[in-house]
C-alpha cells in the first residue's frame, strides 16, 4: 500500500515531468459550474452594476454641485461597470451552452416517450431499439 502512495507522492524517473524536457503541460478542463450557480452569480453581479450605475450617476451629480469635474473618478467607476458587464456576458454564454446541452440530452422514445440516455441502442422501459432519428 504505501509503494501505491509513494507512487502518487513521486513521479517515477523515467516519466517525463510536465514542464520537462521540453513537453507542456497539459491544460486542464475544469467542469462547467450549474446553471443554478451561475443564475446566482448573475443575479448578485445584476445588483452589483445597479448599485455602481447609481453610483456613478451620484458622483457626476455631486460634481456638477461642487463645480469639480474629475475625470479620473468616472473612468475608475466606468471600468468597474464595463467590468462587471463582461463578467454577465460570460455567464449568459454559459448559460445558454448549458441549456443548449440539456435540450439536446432530452431525447424520448418514440413508442412509450421515456427519457433515453446517451448512446443507448434500445429504451430502457419498453426495450424498442432506438432509431438514428432519436439519436
Amino acid at each position: 500500500m504505501a509503494s501505491l502512495l509513494d507512487r502518487f507522492r513521486h513521479p517515477r524517473s523515467e516519466e517525463p515531468v510536465a514542464g520537462e524536457q521540453g513537453t507542456p503541460p497539459a491544460p486542464r478542463r475544469r467542469p462547467l459550474p450549474s446553471p443554478r450557480h451561475l443564475r446566482r452569480e448573475r443575479r448578485n453581479l445584476l445588483r452589483v452594476r445597479e448599485q455602481l450605475v447609481r453610483d456613478i450617476g451620484g458622483l457626476v451629480l455631486e460634481m456638477y454641485r461642487q463645480d469639480r469635474f474629475r475625470q479620473d473618478l468616472i473612468y475608475e467607476q466606468a471600468a468597474e461597470i464595463v467590468a462587471l458587464e463582461e463578467r454577465l456576458r460570460e455567464i449568459d454564454e454559459l448559460l445558454f451552452a448549458a441549456s443548449n446541452r440539456r435540450a439536446a440530452a432530452d431525447v424520448r422514445c418514440e413508442q412509450c416517450g421515456t427519457p433515453l440516455f446517451a448512446g443507448a441502442r434500445f429504451c430502457p422501459s419498453c426495450g424498442r431499439a432506438v432509431t438514428v432519428e432519436q439519436k
